[in-house]
């Protein structure tokens, strides 16, 4: 079975073969000689094994592995994008309010980022040179 970018092991749903198997395993499919409290029992006791068989296996996967399977999901993708635009957008105010602090003209010029690095880098030595002064 192929897994896309957006799955892993543990988010897939049972295939039509498997969710055969548990009927078949459990005396035919839950028919009324079953009674519906032994073949529900019986499906839950295969679901646990498929899902602590699931376990065992990523067990068995290095840590790297199993790092980049959870990376996989959309759901990790989501927050790791939310994440990364709120970090953007912190470093650009940070810069906008740095920008305010430092005389250009004319006042309003839009600068570079490197360039109100330098320019920072300048206004500061201007000032400890003012104040040696």
């Amino acid at each position: 079975m192929m897994l896309n970018s957006d799955q892993t092991e543990l988010d897939l749903p049972p295939t039509h073969s498997e969710t055969e198997s548990v009927f078949s395993d459990c005396g035919g499919g839950g028919g009324a000689q079953d009674g519906v409290l032994g073949a529900g029992t019986c499906v839950e006791a295969r679901l646990l094994e498929t899902s602590d068989s699931v376990k065992r296996e990523l067990q068995h996967l290095s840590r790297e592995e199993r790092r980049r399977r959870r990376r996989a999901t959309a759901k990790y993708r989501t927050a790791h994008a939310t994440r990364e635009r709120i970090r953007v957008e912190a470093f650009n105010l940070a810069f906008a309010e740095l920008r305010k602090l430092l005389p250009t003209l004319p006042p309003d010029k839009k600068l570079s980022k490197i360039e109100i690095l330098r320019l920072a880098i300048c206004y500061i030595s201007y000032l400890n040179h003012v104040l040696d002064v």
